[in-house]
């Protein structure tokens, strides 16, 4: 089956948010649409300011939009208000996060910072350790399960972050900047694993990135500016990185 045969994960529909009023008011998100499907990376780039941060916030149900409407997983979340009570319980269930930096707990070991996110969703001890390692195992880190933050490499640390992102099976990842912190050959380790995941998890996967070189691993590339959405076409962004 395609991906155009299947519901998309993430549909936003004629979204935007504004802050402030009157003379301060600004419109940080104008009309968005997108549609991300399971089994798709895609690249949500821009200038610095251009939103792409407001709309992954919005997304997340972290930042509340102003108007539109947000499916996830073939529920709707918002429409006009949100339709959830507990959006704290619905991160858990539907959506990973990835940041640009690993954030691991630095007094836990790998297995454990990976544990912990299923720790707060109410699963056991025993089966939250046997989840992580297992996660650990899939992303070759599995080795490194009982190191501490600060004895893992710049790669080995975003792997376990990676982990903690898949601890509770999410439907959705949302990455801010993930690669920006490693050099060329490490974003590309990483990105790779992103699109594994993405097909071996029939996940979405929305990665923020200003990183041009790995413009060859997305499905496609949204780019914003200000607070506007269009689809890029993949060889003319490649062909404008290598001018």
């Amino acid at each position: 089956m395609t991906a155009l045969s299947k519901q998309p994960v993430v549909r936003v529909e004629h979204l935007s948010k504004t802050f402030g009023e009157g003379t301060a008011r600004v419109e940080a998100l104008r009309d968005i649409n997108m549609e991300v499907f399971p089994g798709e990376v895609v690249g949500l780039m821009g200038p610095s300011g251009s939103g792409k941060t407001t709309l992954l916030h919005c997304i997340a149900c972290i930042l509340e939009p102003s108007t539109g409407r947000i499916t996830l997983d073939n529920e709707v979340v918002y429409d006009g208000r949100w339709l959830k009570t507990d959006l704290r319980r619905l991160r858990l269930d539907k959506i990973g996060f990835i940041f640009q930096y690993p954030n691991l707990l630095p007094f836990l070991d790998g297995s454990d910072n990976v544990a912990i996110a299923m720790h707060l969703a109410g699963l056991g001890a025993a089966a939250a350790r046997s989840r992580a390692i297992e996660l650990l195992d899939y992303l070759e880190v599995g080795h490194r399960k009982h190191a501490l933050p600060k004895q893992l490499s710049g790669g080995e640390a975003q792997r376990v972050a990676i982990a903690r992102a898949l601890a509770n099976r999410p439907r959705i990842i949302l990455a801010d900047e993930p690669t920006a912190p490693l050099d060329s050959a490490r974003a590309r380790i990483v990105m790779d694993l992103l699109r594994r995941i993405a097909v071996e998890q029939d996940a979405a996967i929305i990665v923020v990135t200003h990183d041009e070189m790995i413009l060859d691993r997305f499905d496609h590339i949204f780019h914003l500016r200000d607070g506007r959405l269009e689809e890029r076409k993949l060889l003319d962004l490649r062909n404008s990185a290598t001018v």
